[in-house]
């Protein structure tokens, strides 16, 4: 079984582990990998390096591409083979493609409550068959659409806080008086960021983000800096698969780091395949009903999902001042390939090239992100209120009290809801809001049913929308609606 990269290009893009002949019988899935190189000189085109992501998302490994990891956990860890098992559900790999968790209602979507994972079993050595909360943390499946521009606005934040931080640093050491900064960036607040003279700096006032002040805009607790990142540790930890970037040489000088047989399982050009794929995915858009009473209850909830504070967290939009996806992120942890090095960028244009429906560019540049999240971590729980406190495993050192704030605007065709996927309708999981969201969630309470009725069809109408799907905004059978349109009529009829 073993598969020995010769590294043989093919048309100067592909390459093979040996020969090229056809496989006869078993063989692996993949049986061509991408050349990062090719990638970084520009010889492939965009829909070539997104079809081969498209490819490895939804490929089902086999023993032959890798898919087991006898010598190492979850987490990437070294362990003795054979001292657990090949295949194990709470420990993984626990799916055989991407897509066999991330696929309601496309490819790349979100998962129903069986796609569930068990975050941090993977880590465990021995391995356990339990699914008790005391050794993992039970998660829903969460969709792709739209995350390249999600991970360039948590650039572009990191970028803006870390400067405000470095300012303070500055200006405390130009006139040697302690300096305190508020921490915003697309006006959100992150709290505050104290300098002393000297090159002291208190973080203590940091909220909702780590103290490095680098956003983690993945997973629901925000612990994931970039999809190239979430894509590394998944292939490992879910499928088996190990990338060379992270897993080149094991601690005996082999390339065979999980000691499986198989050797240079994902080449660097597979991981930025698979991630220019997931971030190249159709963004979620509107679905307005024909139906002038519930087109009516939409615009209507629109406006009353804003008035009684949801808003606040939920942000409808965020700017991203540029309109180009640009691979790999330079805040990526040690592991993941970063810019620099020799390594070239490969960016592309988020209006132009991906899946339909795309981006629309804003008339002064860049692209407004719909996604109603403000990408900062919040307590949902109070004393009356603990249904979003039931995890008990810390992940990546942050309380297990927090949470990211959802992206709303696959909402309408994305439950089951809750970080568990334990809630089956949008009332129930408003309803469980407390802790910060607690005023919010009394001012929906106090609405009349009619009102907190439209909030409902208004969240139900952001939905993914079919690839292919011309605008961001379309009728029941897919075709463009002018909303702005629609909206003055009925403030015209209201008056």
């Amino acid at each position: 079984m073993r598969r020995n990269h010769l590294w043989s290009t093919m048309a100067g893009v592909l390459v093979a582990g040996g020969a090229m002949a056809a496989t006869i019988g078993d063989g692996p899935v993949v049986e061509q990998h991408m050349s990062q190189a090719a990638i970084e000189s520009g010889q492939i085109p965009f829909e070539q390096i997104f079809a081969h992501g498209k490819l490895l998302f939804a490929a089902k490994f086999n023993i032959f591409d890798g898919q087991s990891r006898p010598g190492t956990t979850g987490g990437g860890a070294a362990r003795v083979p054979g001292s657990a098992p090949r295949f194990i559900r709470t420990s993984a790999p626990d799916a055989n493609s991407c897509a066999g968790c991330h696929n309601d209602p496309v490819a790349g979507g979100g998962g129903d409550i069986v796609a569930n994972v068990f975050v941090l079993a993977q880590a465990l050595d021995p391995v356990t068959e339990s699914v008790s909360g005391q050794f993992s943390n039970e998660r829903n499946t969460l969709g792709m659409q739209g995350s390249g521009a999600i991970e360039m606005l948590a650039r572009e934040m990191t970028a803006d806080l870390q400067a405000i931080r470095d300012e303070a640093l500055s200006l405390a050491n130009e006139t040697g008086r302690t300096t305190r900064r508020p921490l915003v960036s697309k006006g959100v607040h992150f709290g505050f960021v104290t300098a002393h003279a000297g090159g002291q700096l208190d973080v203590s006032e940091v909220e909702g983000i780590n103290t490095d002040l680098i956003l983690r805009p993945f997973h629901q607790k925000g612990a994931v800096i970039s999809l190239r990142e979430f894509t590394n540790n998944a292939m490992n930890h879910h499928h088996g698969m190990q990338s060379t970037e992270r897993f080149g040489q094991s601690r005996t000088g082999s390339s065979d780091f999980d000691q499986d047989g198989v050797s240079d399982e994902l080449s660097v050009g597979d991981i930025t395949a698979t991630t220019i794929y997931q971030a190249a995915l159709n963004v979620p858009g509107q679905v307005l009903p024909d139906d002038p009473a519930a087109l009516r209850a939409v615009i209507r909830g629109e406006r009353t999902f804003e008035t009684v504070g949801c808003a606040d967290c939920h942000t409808p939009s965020l700017k991203l001042n540029t309109a180009e996806f640009s691979e790999p992120n330079p805040y990526n942890p040690a592991g993941n390939l970063t810019p620099g090095s020799g390594v070239t960028p490969y960016s592309y244009d988020m209006t132009a090239f991906g899946q339909l429906p795309r981006h629309e560019k804003a008339p002064d540049g860049g692209i407004h992100v719909r996604a109603y999240t403000d990408l900062k971590r919040h307590n949902l729980c109070d004393a009356e209120v603990q249904h979003f406190c039931n995890e008990q495993v810390v992940q990546g050192g942050i309380a297990t009290n927090m949470f990211l704030t959802r992206k709303l605007w696959d909402v309408g065709n994305s439950a089951p809801y809750g970080h568990k996927g334990d809630l089956t309708t949008i009332t129930e999981a408003i309803m469980a809001h407390g802790g910060e969201a607690r005023d919010s969630r009394l001012a929906f309470e106090a609405l009349s049913t009619n009102r907190q009725a439209e909030i409902i069809e208004f969240l139900k109408s952001l939905q993914i929308l079919e690839p292919g799907t011309p605008s961001l905004v379309v009728d029941k059978a897919g075709k463009p609606v002018d909303k702005a349109a629609l909206v003055a009529k009925f403030a015209r009829s209201a008056d």
